[in-house]
């Protein structure tokens, strides 16, 4: 009676890890479609969501090529978190992963499958991150990244049409004591509250990118 208890158990442990080993097939179609895409170019608007902040609206030309890190071009402003440019989510499907299903959620009035992928390099700079995928149009609506060095960050997604596989509004919600980016070189014409931001406990923040006339190579 032991040995088959036994035997159902390491069953068990065996089918679960097996099927934790397979790359979820929805994610699979969505990472086809962003592979397919071998560069673009849009228009940007930034505005920054952060109470100890005073910063007016900017705007960036931003340039995308396959393989490489996304390029900006601003006379506004300098620098924003890599993540939330990270369109093409090339860096999340860098290195080898396996994902879990978590079921399904609402985001933003979606019905979204929740999966988490999991790097099995070490290379990779992120611990473990959640995806939202919106099954029907085949696109990410939310993510959720725990990356080794810069804390927590948390994408929305918003689209204009349900064929568009590139957002038409990015909101990026981070923990700003975590990430290397300093805040005062964030953009030009930008007033910090110092009192404001050294008495607050929990430093986090949002930044709302806008995107428009894509151009999809």
């Amino acid at each position: 009676m032991k040995q088959k208890l036994l035997f159902f158990i390491y069953l068990f442990v065996g089918l679960n890890f097996v099927i934790a080993q397979e790359i979820d097939k929805d994610l699979l179609l969505i990472k086809e479609r962003l592979d397919s895409i071998q560069g673009f170019q849009a228009k940007m608007q930034l505005d920054v969501d952060i109470s100890f902040i005073n910063m007016p609206t900017k705007y960036a030309d931003i340039y995308f090529e396959k393989g490489k890190a996304m390029q900006f071009e601003s006379e506004d402003f300098i620098m924003v978190p890599k993540r939330g440019l990270d369109l093409s989510m090339q860096q999340l499907f860098k290195y080898p992963f396996i994902t879990v299903n978590r079921g399904v959620e609402e985001v933003s009035g979606v019905q979204a499958k929740k999966i988490n992928i999991i790097p099995t390099d070490k290379k990779a700079d992120f611990a473990i991150a959640t995806l939202w995928l919106d099954t029907s149009s085949k696109r990410i609506k939310k993510s959720e990244i725990s990356t080794k060095k810069d804390g927590t960050f948390t994408v929305l997604m918003d689209y204009n049409d349900t064929e568009d596989i590139l957002p038409k509004e990015v909101i990026i919600s981070f923990e700003i004591e975590k990430i290397k980016l300093p805040i005062q070189y964030l953009a030009k014409n930008m007033e910090v509250d110092k009192k404001e931001m050294r008495e607050m406990d929990v430093k986090s923040g949002k930044i709302i990118l806008k995107i428009n006339d894509y151009k999809i190579q």
